[in-house]
């Protein structure tokens, strides 16, 4: 980094919900925000980028950096899919005029928010489940390879066990419990319908039904708590994985973390350490990384 002029640190979090963007100064204020909405690889490079870009345009305009600034503006990018063949490449390809763009998942981009940089790893539980770390420079990862042959735990898991004894109760395999009557209800006590609906739904469909399966789960419904109990299980198994692998520290992330926090294990509970920072901090420190090797 060259002396005198001052630097800037542009971080963006490029998730399968939505796009957040913040810029900061050398010493850690920060200047401006910005919001748009998904951008993951699965849409497109072009469309990623295209969502990426207006957040961080909105982020520079509410900064009020011009030109100048901006060729002096280091930027980090934790976006969705980043994994996908020649994603990277793609995006590396993309002409800017900062100073530099660095990528990682959006997961990492959380873990290193979540630790400040620091060893450590995080469990995600949200539509999607998975467990992500950085060790002594090891990347590490356990499971999270998409729905339904993985995402244990997930959103969508819990979803996609709740139709499935709901299937089983109406054709008085399995006792009829709420919520089971519940989900059959959306399905109009049809199991055709359910077939129908399941030719189009997708991960997010399916991870849908997760607050209702929480909250008869949280009644007492025998068929919820066992939906539950089992995901709670296969957060553990991930948490403690992560441990086992080295991670120093690990911290439980996404949409289900709170709802599922009190369903995992006392040993597992115990040993959770709440996030410094969100993923956004986490692009903005790979940010700073980088402008340090430079």
């Amino acid at each position: 980094m060259t002396a005198g002029a001052e630097h800037y640190f542009l971080g963006v979090d490029g998730g399968g919900t939505g796009c957040r963007a913040r810029v900061e100064d050398g010493s850690g204020a920060v200047l401006g925000q910005g919001l748009s909405g998904p951008a993951t690889t699965r849409l497109g490079i072009e469309e990623a980028w295209a969502s990426i870009s207006r957040a961080f345009n909105a982020a520079l305009d509410e900064a009020g950096l011009g030109p100048d600034e901006v060729a002096r503006t280091h930027v980090g990018i934790g976006l969705a899919g980043i994994g996908r063949k020649g994603a990277l490449e793609a995006l590396q390809a993309i002409p800017h005029s900062f100073a530099g763009i660095d990528f990682t998942s959006d997961g990492m981009g959380a873990c290193l928010g979540a630790h400040s940089g620091r060893d450590g790893a995080i469990v995600i539980a949200g539509t999607g489940s998975i467990g992500l770390g950085f060790v002594e420079g090891r990347s590490l990862r356990v499971g999270g390879y998409g729905f339904p042959i993985s995402d244990e735990g997930s959103g969508a898991d819990l979803g996609l066990k709740a139709i499935r004894l709901a299937l089983r109760a109406n054709d008085g395999r399995l006792e009829k419990t709420a919520l089971l009557t519940e989900v059959m209800q959306r399905f109009q006590n049809d199991p055709m319908e359910a077939v129908a609906w399941m030719d189009r739904a997708t991960a997010t469909d399916y991870a849908a039904l997760a607050p209702m399966v929480m909250r008869h789960a949280d009644q007492g419904d025998s068929a919820g708590r066992r939906i539950v109990q089992s995901a709670a299980e296969q957060i553990d198994t991930l948490v403690r994985t992560l441990f086992d692998l080295g991670a120093p520290r690990v911290t439980l992330l996404g949409g289900l973390s709170s709802p599922l926090e009190p369903w995992l294990a006392p040993d597992v509970r115990r040993r959770l350490k709440p996030a410094d920072g969100d993923a956004v901090s986490g692009a903005i420190i790979l940010a700073r990384k980088a402008a340090q090797a430079h």
